[in-house]
């Protein structure tokens, strides 16, 4: 990484994306956490200010909020110890950024606090493919519905919500990736009110688990298999943003529906699925 900045000196911001980022795993595994999540950024940042690189751009996550204390959440509500090691890696990465803003002048950054990402490129060639059993939603119910897994586990149905299933913001991955690019060229513009910013990323509004189980069954004109178990570690019964700052800020407003969002996550199973048989009947024959 050292020689990489070093070569290439004409960098002028860095987006820093690459975490573990499952919930649940990092109850069971927090110091794969921690090490992972926060040595990376520690190197990254120790790295490009040795160059130096001005300007940072930090893939956070709504779980520094923890359990709300009201909704929408803005950018004013307090953080507070998230339930998971994951969300806690997000919220200890935002204070050393703060910290290294504060320690230089010539450094600024921006924290984009993601809801919940989920579709794919319109195009059903660029999508969400994990690795194993997913820990999100949306390919588990994707992966469900074209047979891959045997059901959906719905985790919990007892929260304090309409139909007790939890909450989330879900937000189009191209929306979040046009985000981005505001965000740089905010940064690179030197438009930032501080050398710190923190901008929510969702739509302002909230889905239940069940609700997208049934948008999902009317756009793919299915119905999908799926079964109630016990809570997971670590999940909030409700988050969704305020997003009236960036808006305002960055001049960013998400524009894909939740049906939008779903369509396209359903094509993009479709067509990887589709791939993987043809190369498998491809091999046999």
């Amino acid at each position: 990484m050292r020689t990489l900045f070093h070569d290439f000196q004409q960098i002028d911001a860095v987006i820093h994306f690459a975490a573990h980022k499952a919930v649940g795993e990092s109850v069971q595994k927090p110091l794969m956490y921690y090490q992972n999540n926060l040595f990376s950024l520690i190197n990254i940042l120790t790295c490009q200010l040795e160059v130096p690189i001005h300007n940072f751009i930090f893939s956070s996550s709504a779980t520094v909020y923890g359990t709300p204390e009201t909704l929408p959440i803005t950018e004013k509500n307090e953080t507070q110890r998230p339930f998971s090691p994951y969300g806690n890696t997000k919220k200890i990465a935002e204070e050393i950024i703060e910290d290294c803003t504060k320690a230089s002048l010539n450094f600024s950054a921006i924290s984009l606090r993601y809801f919940n990402p989920i579709g794919a490129h319109s195009s059903g060639l660029i999508g969400e493919l994990p690795n194993g059993i997913p820990n999100n939603l949306m390919p588990y119910i994707t992966q469900t519905a074209t047979g891959l897994r045997e059901k959906l586990m719905v985790y919990g149905n007892d929260y304090p919500t309409k139909d007790g299933t939890p909450i989330r913001d879900y937000i189009h991955v191209v929306d979040l990736a046009e985000a981005h690019l505001s965000a740089l060229k905010r940064l690179l513009n030197k438009a930032q009110d501080s050398t710190f910013e923190i901008f929510n990323l969702g739509t302002g509004k909230g889905y239940s688990v069940l609700e997208v189980i049934d948008t999902f069954e009317k756009v793919a004109n299915q119905k999908l298999n799926y079964e109630i178990t016990e809570r997971r570690d670590g999940d909030v019964p409700v988050l969704y943003a305020a997003t009236k700052l960036a808006e305002e800020k960055l001049h960013w407003k998400a524009t894909e529906t939740l049906e939008e969002m779903i369509r396209s996550s359903w094509s993009w199973e479709q067509n990887i699925r589709e791939e993987q048989n043809q190369l498998k009947n491809y091999k046999s024959s």
